[in-house]
């Protein structure tokens, strides 16, 4: 075996080791907004995490100075979140919200397929999305071609995954997670982006091919470790098959894994692996599914893209979540 593969494989079984040792932690919001002398009114929206099968949020507390709040759901995307807000701002904002995070491995060893029909309600992850009817043409055609010759839903995710693989890379230079719109990163960035791009890409072709998929967002940490973890926000995706359920995969982290360790595609077997059908890395979901988000108080302008970052407008004019500094807010991780 060559050396480089060896060093891939005893990092996989470090990082695994590492990664199972504690799944379980304090997480931490901290937000000051950034207000001018003159604003008068803010609004802010968090995600607001919830227990699923893989993880259990317990002791969410928040607190803070605004003057009125509550609880929300996007009826569309389901998107639930915390709401705060203040009227008369007559100091500066802030909110602290925490919560306990307890998470379960999400490695699926065993990928079954059966005969079963996509049930009622997953058929809506099949639509396309407002950000990709512009292209839809030239994304169903990327879709016949990277699962020509395959057969069933299992088959066909597989093949959108290698593709995906295979004809993305991550830029360092784009802002925080990326945008997230498929057209841009296809055909305006010759492939290139962070997680949200890439994982966005990966549900659009996913769709067009007949394959239930859908976006998820949330923490990731390739180990649980104390302190700040305001960069750790990132996006992947899952596919709906029969016999199964929803199954993980992560192409940005593989695109991601390439860079960081100088590895070229044909050297990538390992992580490819790695990151189909999950993985045993500290993650907690904040949202599935949250695109073209709605908020409730209705934020002014469009719908949110995606609904991860905090999300927050001063005197109607939004703050660029993906400067946590400027916006400002940060993330933290205590060990529990």
């Amino acid at each position: 075996m060559k050396i480089k593969a060896i060093l891939l494989t005893l990092g996989l079984m470090l990082m695994a080791t590492i990664a199972c040792a504690d799944q379980s932690g304090l997480i931490t919001y901290k937000i000051n907004l950034k207000v001018e002398k003159n604003s008068k009114t803010a609004k802010l929206w968090l995600p607001y995490p919830l227990s699923n099968a893989h993880q259990t949020i317990s002791n969410i507390e928040i607190n803070g100075n605004y003057n009125e709040s509550g609880i929300y759901r996007d009826a569309n995307s389901k998107a639930t979140f915390f709401y705060a807000g203040w009227d008369q701002i007559s100091a500066r904002p802030f909110v602290v919200m925490s919560f306990q995070a307890v998470t379960k491995d999400r490695k699926i060893n065993k990928i079954k397929a059966s005969k079963d029909p996509i049930p009622a309600p997953i058929k809506k992850y099949l639509k396309t999305t407002p950000w990709d009817q512009a292209g839809e043409k030239e994304i169903m055609e990327i879709a016949a071609r990277a699962t020509a010759g395959k057969t069933g839903i299992l088959e066909k995710a597989k093949a959108v995954y290698d593709w995906v693989v295979e004809n993305t890379f991550r830029d360092p230079a784009v802002k925080a997670c990326g945008l997230g719109i498929p057209m841009v990163t296809l055909f305006q960035s010759g492939g290139g982006g962070k997680c949200a791009d890439i994982s966005s890409v990966y549900v659009a072709i996913a769709r067009a091919a007949g394959v239930p998929a859908r976006d998820v967002f949330g923490l990731r940490l390739a180990h649980p470790h104390n302190g700040d973890i305001t960069s750790a926000f990132h996006c992947w995706a899952e596919f709906y098959l029969p016999g199964t359920g929803w199954v993980p995969v992560d192409p940005a982290d593989v695109r991601k894994m390439m860079l960081v360790h100088h590895i070229a595609l044909k050297d990538a077997g390992h992580w490819r692996k790695f990151f189909w059908g999950g993985d045993d890395l500290f993650r907690v979901v904040l949202e599935k599914n949250a695109r073209d988000v709605v908020l409730e108080p209705r934020q002014k302008g469009r719908p949110v893209n995606y609904f991860m970052y905090p999300f927050a407008q001063v005197d109607g004019k939004a703050l660029d979540y993906f400067d946590a500094k400027d916006f400002s807010y940060s993330v933290s991780f205590q060990s529990r």
